[in-house]
């Protein structure tokens, strides 16, 4: 077997990683985060970078997922087209150091259903059918920087479509107009499901935003402008993933903080929402990937 002492898996993103110690049983023993994420990490420290992994948690084979295998991470493992299952992704993995070492692919779509890339998404959508937290056929939604709105049919990601909702608020936080009525942190409360509400009926999203910062200078605003702003881009996002997906419910999966933002915009519009950690499906999935070296 060539996991028998167990392994660390790796989910590494572009602003941080997390890491998990599985041993040969299966069990989650220990864990290590940090804000190592591949932008975080200069050319050639990649090496380095792993290393400073195994010091933390053992010296045991890393299997590694997200944007670590992008053109910006260590190497870039070239995506599996859809349909993907997780034989495929096994199939395809990129091998650093056999044995030792590896990327797990992301996912790509094609042609006519239009062009999208997925990295990280799709062991949790793997995983979480192989621990059985959802069935082999349904929607999800999995919420964050690049939002993904995903069918699965047959165990296999079948088609997908990406949503820059996260990358879209960062952005008007950071750099915007309205960046100093952006702050704090939002939770499903009015102002965000008023935003939810306005999105839905299908206003114009960026007459929408700009009104937050009218608003303000009349004062006619809202009280909570971020949670208004958030509602407004979430709402939107589910709007055109539910006109995507044309299904309920929606399983949702990710952090349970954004979860619970997604998981209330989808009530709103009418649908059934059921909600999964991204974590536990993260680890689920790359042991069900790594059964098929």
């Amino acid at each position: 077997m060539l996991l028998r002492d167990g392994y660390i898996a790796v989910d590494w993103g572009t602003t941080n990683r997390r890491a998990y110690r599985i041993d040969a049983g299966g069990a989650l023993v220990a864990d290590h985060e940090d804000d190592q994420g591949v932008t975080a990490v200069a050319a050639g420290g990649f090496e380095a970078a792993a290393a400073d992994i195994r010091t933390a948690l053992s010296d045991l084979p890393l299997l590694m997922a997200g944007m670590i295998g992008s053109n910006r991470g260590w190497r870039e493992a070239a995506y599996v087209p859809c349909p993907a299952s997780a034989e495929a992704l096994a199939k395809a993995t990129l091998w650093i150091a056999p044995g030792r070492t590896c990327i797990i692919p992301g996912v790509c779509q094609r042609g006519a259903a239009g062009a999208d890339v997925m990295r990280g998404e799709e062991v949790q959508v793997i995983g979480a059918i192989a621990a059985g937290l959802m069935p082999p056929d349904a929607i999800v939604c999995h919420p964050g920087t690049h939002a993904k709105w995903i069918k699965v049919a047959n165990s296999e990601i079948s088609a997908f479509c990406t949503m820059m909702t996260g990358e879209m608020f960062a952005l008007l936080s950071d750099h915007s107009i309205l960046r100093n009525q952006l702050r704090g942190s939002v939770v499903p409360d009015a102002a965000f499901l008023a935003g939810v509400d306005e999105a839905l009926s299908g206003a114009e999203l960026l007459s929408s935003l700009f009104r937050i910062r009218a608003g303000a200078l009349l004062g006619e605003g809202s009280r909570d402008p971020a949670a208004h702003a958030s509602g407004l881009l979430i709402g939107s996002d589910v709007r055109e993933g539910l006109a995507f997906s044309g299904s309920s419910p929606v399983t949702l999966l990710g952090r349970p903080e954004l979860t619970a933002l997604y998981a209330a915009a989808i009530q709103r519009a009418g649908h059934r929402t059921t909600s999964i950690d991204g974590a536990e499906a993260f680890l689920a999935g790359i042991g069900q990937i790594a059964a098929h070296f």
